[in-house]
């Protein structure tokens, strides 16, 4: 039996193309849903763009008929306007205030008790990402779902670039000796540039870490010894590999994720200066980051652009004093001035550039959505190589979590092909302190 679905703003602004995602079911959109999304639609960001295209995309739907009545829709299901002339009756003892989200749970509650009352009466379910809406709604009888349809993978199968495998002691010598070994003595399937740490199978400290190459169907060693990269030394297995990762120069997209303190700036900030400063790579080295402040926001700071978005802009500025070893205050951006090859910039002004010939680092990636993910993989210019990453688990998007956000979605996407790598970084390095609040918080 068909259902219908009631959604709330939140699932039109994450994905305006939503009320495609419900088969051949009838999509209900509340009247105050409109009304909030057109309030959103002068913002100069992601969720003002979603919203002008939710308006373009339901203008364009009224060539099928009237919006108050079904609309059908391409996958076989229906869409329809609910006009807000129903009765705030059924919860004004319960929710006093007649706020946009009471609104809207009073629309799906007056359905819901209308098909009660028929023969044939349909499932009413309320669609929203708000986690409060979600709690309201069963409090009052509601059938509520969480909107899944814009998530890259299920929960904790996130993919991790690297896994363990155990072999015969006699392989593993082999592989000492040759360097290689066939993919073929891997009972499961491996991705395009997958590390491998191979173990004896009789359970010795025998061990050896490799690289899958899918196009020869072979397990081959590491090409770096990654013993010091501007004074930078792995501390473990996940970050030799990211090391690994983040000096070949035939992937030219590398993704890190893991928790605060595994790494993931500082080595990729010494991997970056090597290749630039030293090697002559590449011609300057990029680093951007999305401002999305944690908590409340300062508000306009004053200066010019170097001064506003240095409090952006400080969590890389003190990784870079510790790979320059400066100490003084101002040390810093005397060395900065004088090489001219570091850029740190605010991802706002990537938009519309190319960018060839350079070494590009996105931290917090995190936070992007997947559109601006896209926009930001579009302006890399030949010669040039990415690094985006970040914790999945530290959303400070209102629309985003770890399942939908864009770093997962490069993640995902790319994991398949042979120009891209990823690692996982699981142990924190930080310190004894940020490990255990890592863990406990």
């Amino acid at each position: 039996m068909s259902k219908i679905y009631v959604l709330d703003t939140n699932v039109l602004l994450q994905d305006p193309n939503a009320i495609f995602s419900f088969e051949d079911n009838e999509v209900v959109i509340p009247a105050v849903v409109l009304e909030e999304v057109d309030s959103k639609k002068r913002y100069m960001d992601e969720i003002g763009r979603n919203a002008r295209q939710v308006s373009r995309l339901i203008d364009g739907l009224r060539e099928s008929g009237k919006l108050h009545e079904k609309i059908p829709l391409e996958n076989g299901g229906s869409l329809r306007i609910e006009l807000n002339h129903r009765s705030f009756q059924q919860l004004q003892d319960i929710f006093v205030e007649k706020t946009n989200d009471n609104r809207i749970l009073a629309v799906a509650k007056n359905l819901s008790l209308e098909e009660e009352e028929r023969e044939d009466g349909r499932t009413v379910i309320l669609v929203s990402k708000d986690a409060l809406v979600r709690v309201k709604a069963d409090a009052i009888g509601l059938h509520c779902e969480d909107f899944l349809s814009d998530r890259v993978v299920e929960n904790d199968h996130l993919y991790t670039g690297f896994m363990e495998v155990f072999i015969p002691k006699e392989k593993l010598n082999l592989f000492y000796e040759k360097g290689e070994l066939s993919l073929d003595i891997v009972n499961t399937s491996v991705y395009p540039n997958q590390f491998l740490l191979m173990k004896d199978l009789l359970g010795s400290t025998s061990s050896a870490l490799g690289i899958a190459d899918k196009k020869e169907n072979k397990i081959k060693k590491l090409i770096f010894d990654h013993e010091h990269i501007w004074g930078i030394k792995p501390r473990n297995v996940q970050q030799t590999i990211a090391m690994e990762l983040l000096l070949r120069r035939d992937l030219p997209l590398i993704t890190l994720t893991g928790k605060a303190g595994t790494g993931k700036t500082l080595i990729a900030l010494a991997s970056g200066l090597m290749q630039t400063e030293d090697f002559g790579y590449y011609k300057k080295l990029l680093v951007a980051r999305p401002i999305v402040p944690v908590g409340k926001d300062l508000g306009f700071l004053p200066g010019e652009k170097e001064e506003k978005l240095r409090p952006w802009m400080q969590p890389i500025y003190d990784n870079l004093e510790y790979l320059f070893n400066a100490k003084k205050p101002g040390e810093l951006d005397a060395i900065l001035a004088g090489m001219g090859s570091i850029e740190v910039e605010a991802l706002t002004y990537i938009r519309g550039r190319s960018i060839p010939d350079q070494y590009i680092i996105i931290d917090e990636a995190q936070n992007l959505t997947k559109h601006e993910v896209k926009t930001i993989l579009t302006r890399v210019g030949e010669g040039s190589k990415i690094v985006l990453m970040g914790d999945p688990e530290q959303i400070d998007h209102p629309y985003l979590d770890a399942y939908n956000n864009g770093l997962t979605y490069v993640v995902e996407k790319f994991k398949d092909q042979r120009i891209s790598g990823h690692i996982k970084l699981v142990k924190g390095e930080r310190s004894g302190l940020a490990q255990l609040a890592a863990d406990l918080l």
